[in-house]
Formats: structure tokens, sequence, C-alpha cells
């Protein structure tokens, strides 16, 4: 078994957060938005000693996805992040959004699992052209995670999706099964996003009720037998989370070995004001 956590840490330094993670028994983490790296970690710990903003020079944006591995049990081969050219070498990944894809291959020294491709996501909201003269104070998810799609699309090399073994998580800033009701979504938007995933041969395994808490009271503007299970809470009060915004895919096959359970217990919640999200590869 191999152990994944996948957490968007909310661009925070306290040291709260990294002893949370570290404090896990699991082998790799795939985080949103850090900020950077504490000064000390423990021996067993492992980053990319590349820039987290690589390959951009960039002073506006302070967040980045990135994977860290977490346990001796298993090696961690990082992608090198570069724009998105036509040919890439096979150590390489090109993004095309700035702060929303890192890469890397996961191999097991212990457990008998053929390796694995792992990518770290976050949709970061982007905003309509002032042009629009449009009203929404947030912006649109849709355009950031489709770029995501598009540059996990280069490891998709054959018709058949059981050839391919990745597992894509984080944060979408997309609410799965939304209905027009929703004053922030955009349904048909939304669903884009999943009927993507699932035409290059992904399969959406999560995390849905019954691996993680349901909300007390289901929003208006999901259906009333949903499953999701809510993963952001506003200013972190987690008692209040009505919102699944993080999602795991697994290439169609492979993700049969995948299980996935969201930690966001009011007990067990954490720091962020996003759950973290435990997946399990088999």
């Amino acid at each position: 078994m191999i152990n994944v956590v996948c957490w968007n840490i909310d661009a925070q330094k306290r040291r709260e957060v990294w002893d949370e993670l570290f404090g896990m028994d699991a082998d790799v983490a795939l985080l949103q938005e850090v900020k950077s790296f504490p000064e000390d970690i423990p021996p067993d710990v492992e980053m990319d000693s590349r820039p987290l903003r690589e390959p951009w020079d960039v002073k506006d944006y302070d967040r980045w996805p990135t994977i860290i591995r977490l346990s001796r049990r298993v090696k961690v081969e990082w992608f090198q992040r570069i724009r998105p050219y036509h040919t890439l070498k096979s150590d390489q990944i090109g993004v095309s959004g700035i702060g929303t894809l890192a890469a890397a291959r996961v191999t097991s020294y212990e457990a008998e699992i053929p390796p694995f491709i792992v990518a770290s996501m976050y949709a970061r909201w982007m905003f309509p052209n002032p042009s629009t003269n449009t009203k929404w104070s947030v912006g649109f998810a849709d355009g950031s995670a489709h770029r995501i799609i598009s540059d996990l699309s280069a490891f998709i090399g054959s018709h058949d999706p059981s050839t391919h073994r990745i597992l894509a998580a984080g944060d979408l800033n997309t609410v799965f099964g939304v209905t027009t009701d929703s004053p922030q979504d955009l349904p048909e938007r939304n669903q884009s996003i999943f009927d993507r995933f699932q035409a290059l041969g992904f399969e959406f395994v999560g995390p849905q009720s019954p691996n993680g808490r349901m909300a007390d009271t289901t929003p208006k503007y999901l259906s009333p037998d949903t499953k999701n299970v809510p993963t952001f809470a506003l200013h972190k009060k987690a008692e209040n989370a009505v919102d699944q915004l993080d999602y795991v895919f697994a290439s169609r096959g492979f993700h049969e070995s995948v299980q996935t359970c969201a930690l966001n217990r009011i007990d067990e919640w954490g720091p962020s004001d996003h759950c973290r999200i435990l997946i399990e590869v088999s």
C-alpha cells in the first residue's frame, strides 16, 4: 500500500501545517497553494530542489502546487515544469497555467506496486476580460482546470486507458453536480471538466460519501441524492463546510486500485480552509 495525501494548505507559512503533514503516516503529499518550504524538515522528507515557480519569472503570484516525498518507502522523481512545447523530454512536463500543476513519478521500495505518475492540481481563479463588464467577483476556475487537463494529456499515449497509470488530485475550485441555483458556479462548464477527464480515460474516484462526512444540510444548488463531501470551509469553520472543491481522478483500470477518503470530520479537519484527502494505492 502507498499512502498519498492531497491537501490545499491555503498558502500558510505556519509550522502547524507542516507538523500536521509530517506527522501523518503517508508516503507522498500532493499539495496546493504552497508559498515556501520550512527550513527544517524530517530526515525522511524530500522536496523538489527546483524553485516552486519554475519556469515562470513572475512576481505577482506566490502560491504553487508541489509534490513531497514523506517516507523512504517510496522513490519520487519530479518532472521538470517547462513551457508547453510540442515535444518534451521524458523528465519534463509542459505546464500552460501559472501555479496550476506539478507532477512526479512514484516507485515503491516495499510494495509490489508498479510505478505510477502523480499530479497535484490547482485550478486557480481567473478574471474575465474587463471588456465584459462582468459582475463576477471571483472569476472562473474552469479555464484553469481545462489547462490542467490539456497538460496531463501529454501523458496519454494510447487509446487504451489501462496502459496508463496516472493519479491526479487537487483543488479544482469546482462543485461537482451543481445546478443553476448556484450564484457562483456555471453548471455546464463545471460538468465539462468531469466529462473531459472521462474522455481522456480518467475515472472520478472521489472522495464521495460514505468516504467522508456529508454536509449537515444539502445546499439548494445540489441534488438531494448528492454524494459530495465538503472539503472547503469558509473562514476555516469546518462545522459550516458545505462545498466539495477537491477531487481525485485515476486512469481507467488503475482506478480499481485507488481508494479515497476525505478527512473532513470537525475533529480532524486541520489548520487549512481545505481538509486533507487520503488516497490509498494498492
